[in-house]
């Protein structure tokens, strides 16, 4: 059985066009996945079983200085697609763990730090600043997760056409959240 990937129940998943949205237009970028808004440190939990196939950090203020550090986790599940749970302050889980729905694997991080937006952070950052500084970043993929690629940084696409083995993640959290 399929688990709501948050224990916070309040998550909301964005509509299309919204902020946090599946391939949000963000200018010079596209957004790779769902961004469902948390608490910091809300529980992380799978939403299948599957095994971890990938646990490397995702966003830190080295490669972007409005970012915080965060990490994410590529899950293999059992049905074939690669859940890849991003923006992640502390994972609980390593490469080769098979891990069961509804396992706790790691806590919601804050990736912004409001203290470094400005001006000349895009657009898109700066609406975010006060809003919604922590959250889960949700991608979904048929294979072959892309984390390292020059159009590929922190899970925003700097071209228009999508990857073809990106899958929008909108209704598949739509069918979980249906029986939740």
């Amino acid at each position: 059985m399929k688990k709501w990937p948050l224990k916070y129940q309040s998550a909301k998943i964005p509509k299309n066009g919204e902020p946090g949205s599946f391939w949000e237009d963000r200018g010079d970028r596209h957004h790779c996945g769902v961004d469902l808004y948390a608490p910091e440190s809300s529980e992380v939990v799978s939403i299948e079983d599957g095994e971890v196939v990938e646990v490397e950090e995702m966003t830190s203020p080295e490669i972007v200085p409005h970012w915080n550090t965060t990490f994410h986790i590529i899950v293999r599940n059992d049905s074939g697609m690669f859940c890849k749970y991003g923006e992640v302050s502390e994972n609980l889980v390593n490469k080769g763990d098979i891990i069961i729905s509804g396992q706790l694997i790691g806590y919601v991080g804050k990736v912004l730090n409001q203290e470094k937006i400005d001006h000349s952070s895009p657009a898109y950052i700066q609406n975010l600043k006060a809003r919604h500084p922590s959250m889960l970043h949700l991608e979904l993929w048929k294979n072959n997760p892309i984390t390292v690629h020059r159009q590929y940084l922190g899970g925003n696409w700097f071209a228009e056409e999508k990857p073809e083995n990106l899958v929008d993640p909108t209704e598949y959290l739509r069918s979980i959240q249906d029986k939740m």
